[in-house]
């Protein structure tokens, strides 16, 4: 077997181990693949044969396996922005184009991308323990999937099988995190990677996203759990993906995004109105950006990171309902995208991404944002 041998240590409760075995198959099988050329509890050997890439990446497994604490953004240093970030137990295994979803006091991070190929990964954190474990996973393996929380359970929506941007899915599915089991569902009309989904009054909605030819595409669908289908409704004003797609006081913002390339960041803020089925424009996004993770918390929209290569964006910026204004935040740590965000208990989490452009450097950090 071609390249370097690493050897990674997690935490006692073999979360990684786990994590193998249902990526993967059994820990005696591990030895069979490419990458994961070993496994057992607590360790994990992973074939290096992409040195750029993993190097990148192995070094942020080393740094996430240190003490959870405050930490502060390198470029918030004398800075009036309101919040703070902590670092938390980071994940089992770095991984990038994630979807979170928040149910109780539970973070669960699905989908996800490993040395470029999608995986049916399901994480769960524990906020309460701040620890993690492997759950059941994805009927398919899947990234840059978009997720929603409705009545305790969660809607997994589309993605794609790979880098780049490879075969779009219109796959649906719904977990149950009390029977620890994945429902599939009626599948979108228009398959469609990095999509935006947000639940609002029972629904739904799957905004933007990329279709199988690696188009961006304007199509917005909306899901009904009661009668499991799907119906086509006013298409976003422009076509784009990789948006932050929040809902909020009765209305869908999608915010950002590109329209091609990543180099194609725009500005747009686009608000839907189900009770009329139609947009209207928003004060634009300060920072233009794609790539991004949004939330709803405290009367905020927040939109967090994002990439233009090559770099990427620390930037946190609140959309205010009330005022109809942005305002700057403290940014992240570290500039990311291909994250997602969730809430709980007054707290924004986000977990995993890359710290730089593509897939360089993937993280498994898991770090929580809080205002006052």
């Amino acid at each position: 077997m071609a390249g370097r041998v690493l050897t990674l240590t997690v935490d006692s409760s073999g979360a990684f181990l786990a994590l193998c075995n249902h990526a993967f198959g059994a820990a005696t099988k591990c030895r069979q693949r490419p990458r994961i050329v070993a496994c057992e509890r607590g360790t994990a050997l992973i074939d290096q044969r992409e040195d750029e890439l993993f190097g990148a990446l192995a070094n942020m497994l080393a740094a996430g396996v240190l003490a959870a604490g405050m930490i502060t953004p390198a470029n918030a240093q004398g800075s009036n922005a309101q919040g703070t970030w902590t670092k938390k137990a980071p994940m089992a295994a770095a991984l990038n184009e994630v979807a979170l979803a928040a149910v109780g006091t539970k973070i669960h991070v699905i989908g996800g991308m490993v040395l470029g190929e999608a995986g049916p990964y399901h994480q769960e954190y524990d906020i309460e323990k701040d620890t993690w474990r492997a759950r059941a996973i994805l009927p398919k393996a899947l990234d840059h999937a978009g997720a929603a929380v409705l009545n305790g359970k969660i809607y997994a929506i589309g993605g794609f099988l790979g880098w780049l941007h490879r075969e779009a899915q219109n796959a649906a599915y719904e977990y149950d995190p009390v029977t620890d089991s994945w429902r599939i569902l009626a599948r979108m009309k228009a398959p469609r990677g990095s999509v935006g989904v947000a639940q609002l009054g029972g629904k739904i909605y799957a905004v933007g996203g990329r279709n199988p030819d690696d188009q961006v595409v304007a199509t917005n669908e909306m899901y009904d759990p009661a009668t499991n289908t799907w119906k086509e409704l006013a298409p976003l004003p422009k076509a784009r993906d990789h948006m932050a797609v929040v809902a909020a006081e009765g209305r869908i913002h999608a915010i950002g995004g590109r329209t091609g390339a990543s180099s194609t960041r725009v500005d747009q803020h686009d608000v839907y109105d189900p009770s009329t089925n139609t947009w209207s424009s928003g004060p634009p996004l300060p920072t233009p950006r794609s790539g991004l993770a949004g939330a709803y918390y405290q009367d905020l929209i927040l939109v967090l990171g994002g990439e233009l290569p090559p770099n990427t964006f620390a930037e946190n910026e609140a959309y205010g309902l009330k005022t109809s204004s942005w305002q700057a935040l403290a940014p992240m740590p570290h500039g990311r995208h291909g994250t997602s965000a969730a809430v709980s208990g007054g707290k924004v989490y986000i977990a995993g991404g890359s710290l730089r452009p593509g897939s360089r450097e993937v993280t498994n950090e898991l770090i929580v944002f809080t205002l006052p």
